[in-house]
């Protein structure tokens, strides 16, 4: 096999593993979801919920515990535990933020709950990740880029997966 194409492997099979916090953390919140919404039924200045129904604090909560157990049992494998708890809370945490954020915009866009946004419904989430993770390391732009392309066909894919299993309303 030729050297490039393992090496583009090996990158992807990094990029999966660093982002495992903010990937489950981001499922995580939508399954165990529910409850008080983030912005507790509060308007923005035109009108609109801030956030909407889908953005609660149990959901918020869990998923970000759940993303920061995942960073520290990566920071037990890996022997550096402290580490792997500030990537663990930053990248789950920041991925929760990065989703709230995109339900703001999509708000802002006259977007009801539901309603698709492509691309921002797939990295919402993982650009929120990776700027909260930014304060503890510096990716190179490769695994960044590596991380946007396997995070869209992984969140499409899943989607898809929930949909014909009868999980999801919408394929997306």
């Amino acid at each position: 096999m030729d050297s490039s194409v393992v090496s583009v492997i090996n990158l992807s099979a990094y990029a999966i593993y660093f982002m495992l916090p903010a990937y489950l953390a981001n499922v995580t919140a939508l399954a165990f979801g529910g409850g008080k919404p983030l912005d507790f039924n509060h308007k923005f200045s035109d009108g609109r919920r801030i956030l909407g129904n889908g953005v609660t604090w149990r959901g918020t909560i869990i998923g970000t515990i759940i993303g920061t157990v995942v960073g520290l049992g990566q920071g037990i494998i890996t022997g550096d535990i402290i580490q792997g708890f500030l990537l663990g809370l930053t990248l789950g945490g920041g991925a929760l933020i990065g989703d709230a954020c995109g339900s703001f915009i999509k708000r802002r866009l006259k977007l009801e709950s539901g309603r698709p946004a492509p691309i921002l419904d797939q990295l919402d989430f993982v650009v929120g990740a990776l700027v909260f993770a930014s304060l503890i390391v510096v990716l190179p732009v490769e695994i960044i880029v590596i991380i946007l392309v396997i995070t869209v066909i992984l969140h499409l894919g899943a989607n898809i997966i929930a949909y014909l299993l009868g999980i999801k309303k919408v394929w997306y």
